[in-house]
């Protein structure tokens, strides 16, 4: 799995690459893949103002949708509005193809953001979990 070492990570899967006071976010391949093919994406508007862990954005699949959440708080200055049309962008270059970028108003929220190491430590542990369930149903 492709886990960018320059890049920063959350919790909901989304990465983040910062430059000076802005964030691109995305989702990681992990995500992706588990979405399948990606056949829509709702871009946030731009100018709106939010707070970290809001809900800002849509991903849908042919498996689910999915919430875009934001990882730090500030104000939407761009969406990639290139996903309107080819949403699978997404899926073959997840790391090439960012969502939104926000304007930072606190960047040092970005140093709670996990690091390569810490999101693949992350991906371990939820896939052990994964397992552990799947074998409970199993036993059952």
């Amino acid at each position: 799995m492709n886990i960018p070492r320059e890049l920063r990570y959350s919790e909901s899967h989304e990465w983040i690459r910062i430059e000076g006071k802005i964030a691109y976010v995305g989702i990681s391949d992990y995500a992706q893949e588990s979405l399948g093919d990606i056949v829509y994406v709702e871009i946030p508007e731009i100018g709106v103002d939010v707070d970290r862990g809001d809900e800002i954005a849509t991903i849908e699949s042919v498996k689910a949708a999915s919430a875009i959440y934001a990882p730090l708080t500030g104000t939407i200055k761009e969406a990639n509005s290139e996903l309107e049309e080819t949403p699978e962008l997404i899926n073959q270059k997840p790391y090439d193809t960012f969502i939104f970028a926000i304007e930072m108003s606190d960047p040092s929220e970005a140093e709670e953001l996990w690091d390569a190491a810490e999101y693949e430590k992350f991906l371990e542990a939820e896939e052990e979990e994964e397992a552990e369930g799947e074998e409970e149903g199993e036993n059952q």
